[in-house]
């Protein structure tokens, strides 16, 4: 059997990032094989659950859909997902409902281009959601501070490309969850910043907020170059945040590695006595969708081998790409349903793996 090594990224915190000494961080091996266990073994959907041309009436345009991110409303069984549809020009965020994490209907426009000039006029990029619990099997219900929901945003400058530097992150509010504007008109992340680090210099891309002991955390990936990490920054308030001074919490791998290019777009969830941080590695043969964890939010060990790697679908499905995920707990069939970015023979659009096979009513 190949003996595959695990490695951790081991930092010294310093004043209000909450010091911890390095050997109550370090996670072995054996840990961390057993927490990965259950988040292997997928089953798949043939086909992707949202297609590259979803059916939103006046976007016909949209030829492309990414970055799917499941959500509940307060006091509401139904099901809401954002992704984003690339029509030639930029990226907006669209959203779509379901009884069943199967079937999505009611596609509609949820936050769209910025204006002319602006940090968002080239997109926007939804589902960094202010949740009321990130507990792995608690419902993704979307929480309210001041009256609003929350949720911060990946963002770009300029129309015309897939994903065109520099990127920027921004905060919006919603009143009813489903249609979404800026809450303020200056990003809270960008490559000028004075604290932006060198890591971080040629792009900054998508956040995943979560809520932590009175603390708010933004984990995002950044690229220099080619090569993308995931960084951290903190805030009190969600509009003021400060960066990590250690960033980036998870680098590239070694060469060889999967995630050898990029640790990219990360998902934090609460585990039972850890943090488990959903990542997608580029690296060996593609894009697949790894772990990683940590006892502190801080110290972060990445588990070398792919949860799920891209052409795992025998429809091909995702045979070039498998990314960008969404995990979600339905306690109705105790299973859970992770979305993904599935690129292969069908185009780019939002696959899904489950925990346990379906019994699908078509």
């Amino acid at each position: 059997m190949l003996s595959i090594a695990f490695w951790s990224v081991a930092v010294t915190s310093h004043c209000a990032e909450t010091s911890t000494p390095l050997d109550s961080t370090a996670i072995d091996q054996e840990t961390v094989e057993r927490w990965s266990a259950p988040l292997r073994g997928w089953h798949h959907y043939p086909d992707h659950v949202i297609p590259s041309q979803p059916p939103i009436v006046g976007h016909e345009d949209v030829k492309m859909t990414d970055v799917p991110t499941v959500f509940q409303l307060p006091g509401e069984k139904k099901w809401y997902m954002t992704y984003i549809g690339f029509d030639g020009k930029g990226y907006q965020s669209f959203v779509a409902e379901s009884d069943d994490l199967v079937h999505w209907t009611n596609h509609r426009l949820a936050m769209g281009y910025g204006p002319k000039d602006e940090f968002d006029h080239g997109g926007v990029v939804l589902g960094a959601y202010l949740y009321e619990s990130y507990d792995i099997k608690a419902a993704r219900t979307l929480k309210k501070k001041d009256g609003k929901f929350w949720s911060l945003y990946g963002a770009y400058p300029r129309q015309g490309g897939y994903e065109l530097r520099p990127g920027y992150e921004g905060v919006a509010t919603s009143n009813d969850g489903i249609h979404w504007a800026r809450e303020q008109d200056e990003p809270i992340l960008s490559v000028f910043q004075q604290d932006c680090g060198e890591w971080e210099k040629s792009c900054i891309y998508q956040p995943w907020l979560l809520e932590h002991d009175g603390r708010y955390y933004d984990f995002y990936n950044a690229a220099n170059g080619k090569i993308e990490q995931t960084g951290l920054a903190f805030s009190e308030d969600l509009l003021v945040w400060k960066r990590y001074s250690h960033n980036p919490v998870i680098p590239v791998g070694p060469q060889g590695s999967y995630n050898q290019e990029f640790s990219s777009d990360p998902k934090v969830f609460r585990d039972g006595n850890h943090w488990v941080n959903l990542f997608f590695g580029v690296g060996k043969d593609g894009a697949h969708i790894m772990a990683a964890y940590s006892r502190d939010l801080l110290h972060w060990t990445v588990d070398p081998e792919p949860l799920y790697k891209a052409g795992a679908n025998p429809s091909g499905l995702d045979k070039q790409y498998a990314h960008k995920v969404s995990l979600v707990w339905n306690p109705a069939n105790e299973t859970f349903y992770l979305f993904y970015n599935a690129v292969g023979n069908q185009g780019r659009g939002i696959g899904l793996i489950t925990s346990k096979p379906l019994v699908v009513e078509e």
